[in-house]
Formats: structure tokens, C-alpha cells, sequence
């Protein structure tokens, strides 16, 4: 099943020409995500296919606006076509305040239920669980209360080792041997142990939205092994003393961090106006970690099974 992050947005504060603020579109395994909503988000889903009626839960890390102004055009446009479908939204406190006063002096009322959920910003907490993924918030250093966002795919079922399977075995057997279970007869005595039939679990697979922080080195104990980390790279190590100010991180950093949480790639973006070749920070990012892709608006970075 697909697991697909598709990239709305790209940059920080400041639009800049071909770039903006940060919106990373979700597909999980036939859950559709929605991650941070900065002005112009809705005008990217169209651009690149991503439909405003199918997304379920949106998760914003924080309340500086590059990182949310575009939510409220995004929802009177769901409210315009007729939504329906419950929209869940997580975010740290506050947002709901500024939701509802949008609202009330609009004197709006929107054609589907919204559901706030505050989210902690100081520790790793599970917000959110279906049968087939995992959400849980990531505590990130920044100039405000910022969640960083896990997304993981819930520990997959045994294989069938259907070369081990004896002949005329009962169909009957094959869902106990999923939950892994041995397959006892009516007496409770042991006829096909679990592990003589089976094959250990694919890995589940996992996505990590680091953005914005400070070079935090202990956050990569809570994203160990992660597949894909997306971590912000504001500014060139040359900025290193700005990054510190504003409490952002350089592509060296984010390289760094991969490193350290031991990802399998690693994904920069959140990119300074003032850089101008986002290149430069990709080379910058490569020569620590090699398998750095660029967040380019438009693309698609799919996770493998």
C-alpha cells in the first residue's frame, strides 16, 4: 500500500519565486495527511493533484503564520464544495482560538464537523492510532511551543511460508499463524508451531517532520532508524550564528541528525528567502550524509514496502 509524501511547500517565512512556506501532502497506507498549511498550500494541491476533500487529519507544528495561514482558505473551500466528512485537527493550544474567532466574525459556520486536538510540544506522545499507522509528536526546540510529527506504520503481520505450508492445510489455520499463534489441536497439544510455517514481518515503515528547530541532538533517540526524516535546513553552515539566534538549523545540522537517528534519507526544505541555490545546501548536506534529496514543490518521495 502506498506510503507518499508529496512536497506543497518549501520554504520559510518569506514566499520566494517558485517556493513556499511549508505543506507536505500525506498518503499512508489509504489515509490522506496533511502536514503544516502555509499561505497558498490549497492553490499547490490543485497545481500538483492533491484533492482538499480527501484529506482526514491535519497536523500543524506550530503557530508562527508561514506554517498555518493558508488552513482557513483551505477549509471555507472545503466548506464551498460541500464537505461532509468529519476533518480532524491537531496542533498546539491555541489554534482552535484562532479558528473559532475567524469564524464568529465572519459569522460562518462551516458544512462539516472540525475537531481540535492540542497536542503536547514537550515530550513524544502517541496523538493518534488507526488499525494501520501510528502518529506521535516529536518535542522540537524553537522560539515557540513546536511538535514535530512521527508517522509510522503499525508492526505488520507474520508472512505465510507457503514453501513450509504441508499439504491440504486447513485455510482455516492461515489467520491464526497471522496473529502468530501456533495451531493447537482440540486438546491444546502443539500440531504446526508459528515459526516453522512462517516468515518474520516486513519492517514497518516510518516518516519523521522535524521542522522548525534548533540542532537538537537528543531528539534522535525518539526517531531512531527512521525511513525518511524531514528536517528543516533554514540556512548554509556559513549561518550557523543566525540559526542559533532564530532557533533553526543549517543543512550541516540536518545532515547531522540523519546521521545520528540513523535514518535510511534524509529530506531537507523550510529554505531561507536569502538562499537563493537551494543546491548549495544540498551539496552542503551530502557531504556529511550522501543520501539527501531536496525538497522540490511538485514532488513525490515514495517509501517502499
Amino acid at each position: 500500500m502506498s506510503f507518499t509524501v508529496t512536497i506543497l511547500g518549501s520554504n520559510a517565512a518569506l514566499p520566494a519565486l517558485g517556493r513556499h512556506p511549508s505543506a507536505h501532502f500525506l498518503e499512508m497506507l489509504h489515509e490522506y495527511i496533511l502536514i503544516d498549511c502555509g499561505e497558498g498550500t490549497q492553490m499547490q494541491m490543485t497545481r500538483y493533484g492533491c484533492s482538499a476533500l480527501r484529506i482526514q487529519r491535519i497536523f500543524i507544528t506550530h503557530l508562527h503564520g508561514d506554517h498555518y495561514l493558508g488552513l482557513m482558505g483551505l477549509l471555507f473551500s472545503m466548506h464551498l464544495q460541500r464537505r461532509r466528512q468529519e476533518l480532524h485537527l491537531y496542533a498546539p493550544h491555541g489554534l482552535d482560538e484562532i479558528i473559532t474567532l475567524q469564524l464568529r466574525h465572519s459569522n460562518s459556520a462551516l458544512s462539516f464537523p472540525l475537531h481540535f486536538h492540542a497536542v503536547p510540544t514537550d515530550t513524544k506522545a502517541l496523538i493518534y492510532q488507526s488499525p494501520r499507522i501510528s502518529v506521535f509528536t516529536l518535542p522540537l526546540q524553537h522560539k515557540i511551543p513546536c511538535a514535530g510529527y512521527l508517522f509510522q506504520e503499525n508492526p505488520k503481520p507474520v508472512r505465510i511460508n507457503k514453501d513450509k505450508l504441508p499439504d491440504s492445510f486447513p485455510i482455516r489455520h492461515i489467520a491464526q499463524l497471522k496473529q502468530g499463534l501456533d495451531i493447537t489441536d482440540e486438546s491444546g497439544s502443539t500440531l504446526w508451531k508459528n515459526t516453522d510455517l512462517t516468515l518474520p514481518p516486513k519492517p514497518s515503515r516510518s516518516y519523521a517532520y522535524c521542522s522548525d528547530t534548533r540542532f537538537t541532538p537528543a531528539l534522535a533517540d525518539l526517531i531512531q532508524g527512521v525511513d525518511l526524516l524531514y528536517h528543516e535546513a533554514t540556512f548554509a553552515e556559513a549561518d550557523a550564528d543566525k540559526a542559533t539566534e532564530t532557533r533553526h538549523s543549517t543543512a550541516k545540522q540536518a545532515a547531522q541528525m540523519a546521521q545520528l537517528c540513523g535514518a535510511r534519507q534524509l529530506l531537507i526544505g523550510h529554505f531561507s528567502a536569502r538562499n537563493k541555490n537551494p543546491d548549495e545546501l544540498l551539496e552542503e548536506a551530502r557531504r556529511v550524509f550522501p543520501d539527501t534529496l531536496l525538497a522540490t514543490e511538485g514532488e513525490s518521495i515514495v517509501i517502499p514496502d
